[in-house]
């Protein structure tokens, strides 16, 4: 089996040789150079230039020199050996044989999602050394991966959210048959593998679209990076939103993806009738009829029109939301943290879990303390479970951290243990951050490489110390924080895995296994046959009783995050989980849950 995806950015293999496009439209001249040899490159209408050259080969080197200055790599590369700021390598799609012919996914409700990083997820950082650690990730009980993104960034370590080649997969963690072969063995172990796409904004080194397609940004629109990308341009828009758009298919078809997750999309300006995020959706929904694609999206402003589904139940557009509001009201109940964001939680935090748990989001609509109580968030209890991908931690909530603290560092092993159950008991989509399922003793830390960029480089380090300055615990010393810039941040953040055989990780790893392993035989069983509602209810302002119901049957999930003791009436259901010492769940001693499931008569 080989897959292309055939678009018009970029090179492409035809026939005896290669194709080469650029979208060009504010550059005065443009030549293409390969293996150090120039050839015209003409125009073609509307900014895009074109050729095609006979007998070029995978592996050839090639660039744009932009009005007889600069070469530029191209913005489509497929790869970029040798950096951001090197050629670009022709590559051929068609070279890698495929394994998985009959995959098409697998439904959304199967999924448990492991959030990693190629590059601090193993020792060796690379797509074959996580390749290794599938097998581990199966037998816990993972169904889905989800890689941080991997377009190219500058330097050898990076989150990925610096990326500024779309489509070139870094060198640092191999080359691109390295990551299809990493695909192809997940699917060949029933794992679905999802990819993190970030199409706010480029970083900050690299990008040389300004210097021959400056309308691909503009000033009407600012975001937290500078001026926005122009996607509702009256001359340039229709050729930017292409951009992203076949990026996205590009990573489905060519790759083999089974979803994407896009970044920060409240950032992603857009006054044109149709948004671009509506486009995206319904164009990829429309690509593929035939596979299990799912697609997710970050999302502060909490708009759940994104999420809507149709008469059968089906998404129209995304499948689910990170849900970030029930990340807080656990994270204030667990740490007792009320800076920044969590102050919006702060205030009611128990009450707040329980909306979450059977609505999705905290805020729909309400005044936001945090924007100055500007009103928050969309309508979302007509949504199912499956709209929200839950976690208790992801990279953000870990490594924005000034130590880059884990959560098992910071909370009660017995609180954690019940928020643990209430993660991935509960029918939304659980998500873990790699190295969670072991309470991983590795921090995940702010890590950059701009060298030789010395300015940048300083820009950063300066930058992180001067964000924690307010802080009360860095307000005297903000040397303790970890150089963001340094290689050893950057190894300091890579997991060891042999400590899963050691206590206590021994103990929190075949806890979460068991876990899991409840979640294939109860929750999801459940939750395939149909959602028909949720409900929750504070029978105390300490405990949270929440129930969904199924066309088979309910799931009930009740929790003390209180001091005194709290009786439980099971009814005829069955218990499914209790940490509770009697071991039936019936009396709840503080910070202790049970989980309950009945059939439908």
């Amino acid at each position: 089996m080989r897959r292309t995806h055939s678009m018009d950015f970029g090179a492409e293999m035809v026939e005896g040789g290669v194709r080469f496009a650029l979208w060009a439209p504010t550059a005065k001249s443009v030549e293409l150079v390969v293996d150090g040899t120039a050839h015209p490159l003409p125009e073609s209408g509307g900014g895009w230039r074109r050729t095609a050259l006979p007998g070029v080969k995978p592996g050839a080197r090639y660039g744009f020199r932009i009005d007889g200055d600069q070469v530029v790599p191209d913005p489509a590369s497929r790869f970029q050996p040798d950096d951001v700021s090197g050629l670009s390598a022709v590559v051929d799609p068609r070279a890698y044989a495929w394994s998985d012919e009959g995959w098409t996914g697998r439904p959304f409700e199967e999924a448990v999602i492991y959030e990693c990083h190629v590059g601090t997820a193993t020792p060796e950082g690379t797509y074959d050394g996580l390749q290794a650690r599938l097998p581990d990730l199966k037998a816990l009980g993972v169904t889905a991966i989800e890689l941080l993104p991997l377009a190219d960034f500058k330097g050898s370590r990076n989150w990925g959210y610096d990326g500024v080649q779309p489509f070139a997969p870094d060198h640092a963690y191999g080359r691109p048959e390295d990551l299809k072969r990493l695909i192809d063995a997940a699917h060949g172990l029933g794992l679905m593998v999802y990819l993190d796409a970030v199409y706010n904004h480029f970083g900050p080194a690299g990008n040389y679209l300004h210097a021959y397609a400056k309308t691909f940004f503009t000033e009407r629109h600012q975001t937290p990076w500078g001026a926005g990308i122009n996607f509702d341009g009256k001359e340039s828009g229709a050729t930017v939103r292409q951009f992203f758009i076949q990026n996205a298919l590009y990573w489905l078809e060519e790759y083999h993806f089974d979803g994407l997750r896009f970044d920060a999309v409240h950032a992603i300006l857009d006054d044109s009738p149709r948004h671009f995020l509506a486009e995206l959706g319904e164009t990829v929904r429309r690509t593929f009829p035939d596979r299990q694609i799912h697609l997710m999206l970050e999302n502060e402003a909490n708009q759940a029109r994104w999420l809507e589904r149709d008469a059968a139940r089906r998404p129209k557009m995304h499948d689910a939301q990170w849900a970030d509001d029930l990340h807080h009201c656990w994270h204030v109940l667990l740490t007792g943290e009320d800076a920044g964001y969590y102050e919006s939680f702060a205030d009611k935090p128990v009450e707040r879990l329980a909306r979450c748990l059977a609505e999705g989001f905290a805020y729909q609509g309400e005044p936001f303390p945090t924007l100055d109580n500007h009103p928050r968030g969309e309508p979302s209890g007509h949504l199912p479970p499956s709209a929200f991908v839950t976690f208790l931690q992801n990279h953000d909530q870990v490594g924005n951290r000034a130590l880059g603290e884990r959560l098992s560092h910071l909370a009660d092993p017995r609180k954690l243990d019940l928020a643990r159950a209430g993660l991935l008991l509960a029918p939304q989509i659980p998500m873990l951050w790699m190295g969670e399922e072991w309470s991983a003793s590795a921090p995940f830390l702010f890590f950059v490489d701009f060298a030789p960029d010395e300015d940048l480089n300083k820009a950063v380090r300066d930058g992180r110390r001067r964000e924690f300055k307010s802080f009360a615990a860095f307000a005297d010393d903000t040397s303790v924080i970890p150089d963001p810039t340094e290689a050893q941040t950057f190894a300091d953040s890579k997991l060891d895995w042999s400590e899963r055989a050691r206590s206590p990780h021994r103990e929190v790893l075949a806890e979460t296994t068991r876990l899991l392993a409840l979640r294939r035989d109860v929750t999801v069983m459940l939750a395939k046959s149909g959602y028909q509602g949720a409900a929750a209810t504070l029978p105390r302002p300490d405990v949270v009783d929440c129930t969904w119901r199924f066309g088979a049957g309910t799931l009930r999930f009740v929790a003390n995050l209180g001091d005194a003791p709290f009786a439980v009436d099971p009814g005829g259901a069955r218990m499914v989980w209790t940490n509770a010492p009697d071991g039936t769940g019936r009396a709840l001693p503080s910070w202790t849950g049970v989980v309950l499931t009945e059939a439908r008569a």
